[in-house]
């Protein structure tokens, strides 16, 4: 699938990468990544700050030594971490610290990883321009944006004639839908900008694997996910449960099939520690959910 009006061919799994380097070391790393490039997962996802840049180098030794750059749809980010912003000068350093931990000599899609108020729009497309305009980027997008500023940097690249952001990755998932429904999914439907969420699986709640009593309650990322676990989370796991069932899947994969129903999004951002974890996520690719249980899972949810 194309990407937006962007010429990128993904995967309609977006692979996340924020676990390479922290959760799961390089070996880990190295076979999570085998296992998606082996049934035509193309679409990786990583940020210069993910394990203070681990993530971006364990990227980079697979794909050389795998020799599929070519292959490969890579996205990285600018804009948080030690020295945050998206002044002209930190966007220039950054995407070379990103490209010699990648290497690379392009990056595919790079996004402003948050909005910087501080520094004028104008500076911080241009900056990103003049990296279009050199090779080292295909598109630029933009993350943890909201309406206004996602409007206004559009309207500037319109109107300075640079490169405009193509898309955007908002935090987004069926239980947490206020911070993108409503005036950002508006804006993006009315100017063509494809959703690319991340947190697909609200933290680990989403994968059914946290549960009252569940053995999953001692994992790291348990006191996050276990704040779900409310009425309407227990609700919401029941729908999950009965619809994965009737389909043999992994709760996982119907949780992201029912966020690619939504309008807008494109591509869901989902991680895997291990590769039965990503086996797990796997068959949501070639899931269609029936109108009727995604509007169950939605009710569910309210």
């Amino acid at each position: 699938m194309l990407l937006g009006a962007t010429d990128l061919d993904v995967h309609p799994l977006c692979l996340g990468t924020n676990v390479f380097g922290r959760t799961a070391d390089a070996q880990e790393s190295f076979e999570v990544l085998d296992a998606y490039f082996g049934v035509g997962g193309n679409f990786i996802d990583t940020a210069d700050i993910y394990a203070g840049g681990a993530s971006e180098e364990i990227i980079g030794r697979w794909m050389a030594s795998r020799g599929n750059r070519d292959q490969i749809v890579l996205a990285t980010k600018v804009g948080m971490g030690a020295e945050p912003g998206l002044a002209p000068r930190r966007i220039a350093q950054a995407a070379q610290e990103s490209l010699r931990r990648l290497q690379t000599d392009r990056i595919d899609l790079y996004y402003a990883h948050k909005d910087d108020p501080d520094t004028p729009l104008e500076q911080t497309l241009a900056a990103f321009d003049k990296l279009v305009k050199a090779g080292k980027v295909r598109y630029i997008a933009a993350s943890n944006y909201d309406a206004d500023r996602l409007s206004q940097a559009l309207d500037t690249s319109a109107r300075e004639s640079l490169a405009p952001y193509v898309a955007l990755q908002p935090y987004y998932n069926l239980v947490v839908r206020d911070r993108y429904e409503g005036p950002l999914q508006d804006l993006c439907a009315q100017r063509g900008i494809p959703c690319l969420p991340y947190y697909a699986l609200a933290e680990g709640f989403l994968t059914g694997k946290y549960r009252p009593g569940g053995d999953a309650v001692e994992s790291s990322r348990a006191p996050r996910a276990s704040a779900y676990l409310d009425e309407r989370g227990l609700r919401v796991l029941q729908a999950l449960d009965e619809i994965a069932a009737a389909h043999r899947i992994a709760v996982a994969a119907v949780s992201l099939a029912w966020l690619a129903a939504q309008p807008t999004v494109a591509t869901p951002i989902a991680s895997a520690r291990t590769v039965p974890q990503l086996q797990d996520l796997l068959p949501f690719a070639t899931l269609t959910l029936s109108d009727a249980e995604v509007r169950r899972l939605g009710d569910a949810a309210q």
